[in-house]
């Protein structure tokens, strides 16, 4: 992934040089939000939340202390909105809260908001797993103007609305 990341970006600089080209590169972090998918490869928020509304036993990998940056899908969204409208030239972008939020505070937010009853059990970290990371998104303010607006505990309950409202807890 990072290797094709590289040939991309190199084509962009390339295309930029030979024609003239403007491009944006938006990075992403852990967006979260309504409509992701809880089964496979969703993320933890949504994995976490669609579990906890069945009743389902949660497994955290690790010790839970992995940190990520968070930010809500419409705040993404606008991001997205913001570069193509107000993005001046070309760039590489961090969309981030440039804080990090922990597994263990994920699930305990999560459980006060459903009312989950049950405690974790924590299995094996993953292999090679990345303990930290969070985005500094002070380019994007200053190109763009933009900022996450939406507060983590806002968007968590967002989400558990909307996956309540379409699988309903038995």
């Amino acid at each position: 992934m990072v290797a094709g990341f590289s040939r991309n970006l190199t084509d962009l600089l390339i295309y930029t040089d030979l024609y003239g080209l403007n491009y944006t590169v938006l990075r992403y972090p852990n967006v979260y939000g309504p409509r992701q998918d809880p089964h496979g490869e969703a993320g933890v928020v949504a994995i976490f939340t669609g579990q906890m509304l069945a009743d389902q036993q949660i497994v955290i990998n690790g010790d839970g202390e992995q940190v990520r940056d968070f930010v809500f899908v419409t705040d993404c969204a606008r991001a997205n909105l913001l570069a193509l409208t107000r993005a001046n030239g070309s760039g590489i972008y961090n969309l981030g809260s440039g804080r990090g939020t922990s597994v263990n505070e994920i699930f305990a937010a999560l459980r006060k908001i459903i009312g989950y009853g049950q405690e974790p059990i924590h299995g094996p970290a993953k292999v090679g797993e990345t303990r930290q990371i969070y985005l500094d998104a002070s380019e994007a303010r200053r190109q763009f103007d933009w900022a996450p607006i939406t507060r983590l505990n806002d968007g968590l309950a967002q989400t558990v609305a909307y996956f309540q409202s379409v699988e309903p807890s038995k």
